[in-house]
């Protein structure tokens, strides 16, 4: 086993928050652990991890278990109770300004408004993580909502389905970095 990495996916914990566009991050995670036979159960950190492995590399999958904006002591104290290069990090967030449908990954990058990835960022005192954002917005439907109301809320019929597949793409994009890097995974998946 060589090197370990880390998979955070972003969203609320409690049943009210199922499957709102604000827990994409955390369906992500659902979908990878579904496809490597991981069980994200056991509470560690303030969060629920499982773990597993992933081309020859051994693999951490966590979903914080706090609200959204204080998601980052839980991903502070994983990277550093296993020691790790921020390299073998990324995280997984719904993105405002993306559309259904659409993921993009960076290497590094301000928050952009994301309160979980703020949070983040003040925790570690770096912005130099992979993160995978996974698109909710759609200009339509904000404008004639709140944006509390819109990220917590859940997708349309119509959006359900580009959704689906942007996290079936987010957890190739994902396995495409455990196996390569940052860099493979945005140039095979940043459309």
């Amino acid at each position: 086993m060589g090197d370990m990495k880390i998979v955070v996916g972003l969203g609320n914990p409690g049943k009210e928050y199922i499957n709102t566009r604000h827990n994409t991050g955390f369906m992500v995670v659902d979908r990878l652990a579904d496809m490597l036979e991981i069980n994200v159960k056991k509470r560690k950190f303030g969060a629920r991890i499982g773990s597993g492995e992933f081309a020859e590399k051994k693999l951490i999958l966590l979903k914080p278990w706090r609200y959204m904006n204080r998601s980052g002591q839980v991903v502070a104290t994983a990277v550093g109770f296993h020691k790790l290069n921020l390299k073998d990090l990324i995280i997984i967030t719904d993105d405002l300004a993306l559309e259904p449908g659409r993921i993009r990954l960076r290497a590094r990058g301000s928050a952009g408004g994301h309160n979980g990835l703020t949070d983040i960022i003040e925790k570690l005192g770096t912005n130099e993580f992979a993160r995978c954002r996974v698109g909710i917005g759609d200009k339509i439907e904000q404008l004639s909502r709140n944006q509390v109301d819109y990220v917590l809320g859940r997708p349309t019929e119509d959006q359900k389905a580009m959704m689906d597949s942007a996290i079936t793409k987010a957890r190739d994009a994902i396995l495409c970095w455990i196996e390569h890097d940052i860099e493979t995974a945005m140039n095979k998946y940043n459309s």
